[in-house]
């Protein structure tokens, strides 16, 4: 029996994710050098990103299509662990609640693998998996660096896996469904193998993120849905956007001979990915996920492109920073990425209370 969670219970839950998501932008920009009151959770800023407002969002998503209440543990205890984050709990409570929170969405996701043997749910178990082996890392004392390739996992496949579900307006060939099975085998052997030889397993991650890049840009209906208007086509330009900063993404890592230890060429192949590929997957998917989640209406607005062309543009800057060697480029790419993402959410809360009104 489905014993469902109305939407005001789920709005407490997307208040930390968001409230992960502004903290986490503030640590980002004090490991950039700015002066910022994020400047203690400098150290949490990957975990607050990735765990704190992308799991949380993401297992929240996943607990509103499964229908059922126990599901709802993970982006309660997912959020929970990015509120100990911020306040600078015990170094063990915030990857604790976080590795718990990603072990219920992945007993979620197998529930719906289940219930719909098909690739694309297999593909979200996996992304889901991989979530909870990156918290179970840094839950045994691993530093961030290491996690990171399990967590880019974890979001890569989160996303392919959408579109592969969305995909079945325009069904991949046979062939295309085996080329992308061998690229999760790839992109599993490659997080896998950086926990033994960092360097190898990162070109390995490289080269299958690189792969996937081209595999979507293939198969998605975006290559045709771009072609219409309004906010159809708005969503196609961020996929198609966003598949280019992954492969721009994958290829940095394979010309860099891996994904690095920090530096430049690790902050530019790891904000394509994390900002230039996930971000533009969130922006396009916003209209969809907010009714769906909250049940409210986000009607579209040609300012949606705004924080988008901000977005790329303001990563151009940071990307030809780091390739530069330029810490003051770097700096005001990154500070220019957070005023994107502020735009975003600020325009989407817009969009709700124009929805609203209008109804």
């Amino acid at each position: 029996m489905s014993i469902e969670i109305g939407p005001p219970w789920r709005v407490p839950l997307l208040l930390l994710a968001f409230a992960s998501l502004f903290l986490g932008i503030d640590a980002g920009l004090a490991r950039l050098g700015w002066s910022s009151p994020g400047a203690g959770l400098a150290a949490m800023h990957g975990p607050l990103m990735a765990s704190g407002f992308f799991g949380t969002v993401i297992s929240l998503e996943r607990a509103v299509a499964l229908g059922q209440r126990w599901a709802y543990a993970a982006p309660l205890l997912s959020g929970l662990g990015a509120l100990a984050a911020m306040l600078s709990a015990p170094p063990a409570v915030a990857p604790l609640l976080s590795a718990a929170g990603s072990a219920v969405m992945l007993a979620a996701s197998v529930v719906i693998t289940l219930r719909q043997r098909e690739l694309f749910t297999l593909t979200l178990a996996l992304g889901a998996a991989c979530w909870t082996v990156g918290n179970l890392l840094w839950l045994g004392g691993h530093p961030v660096y290491e996690v990171v390739p399990w967590w880019v996992a974890f979001l890569v496949l989160t996303i392919a896996g959408e579109r592969l579900e969305l995909s079945r307006l325009l069904p991949p060939s046979p062939v295309a469904k085996r080329v992308f099975a061998l690229l999760l085998g790839g992109l599993l052997l490659g997080v896998t193998v950086s926990l033994l030889d960092w360097s190898a397993g990162t070109r390995v991650l490289g080269f299958t993120l690189a792969g996937l890049a081209l595999w979507l840009m293939r198969q998605d209906v975006a290559r045709r849905t771009v072609k219409a208007s309004g906010l159809t086509r708005f969503i196609a330009v961020c996929l198609l956007s966003g598949y280019v900063w992954l492969a721009v993404g994958g290829i940095s890592i394979l010309l860099s001979g891996g994904l690095g230890h920090g530096g430049g060429a690790y902050d530019a192949a790891l904000h394509a990915v994390l900002l230039g590929f996930v971000f533009s997957m969130v922006f396009g998917h916003a209209p969809i996920i907010f009714p769906a989640v909250l049940r409210v209406a986000v009607p579209y607005h040609p300012y949606f492109y705004a924080p988008l062309a901000l977005l790329h543009a303001s990563l151009l800057i940071r990307v030809a920073g780091d390739w530069m060697l330029s810490p003051e480029w770097r700096a005001w790419g990154g500070m220019l990425n957070g005023v994107a993402l502020l735009v975003f959410v600020v325009g989407t809360v817009a969009a709700v209370i124009r929805g609203k009104v209008g109804r």
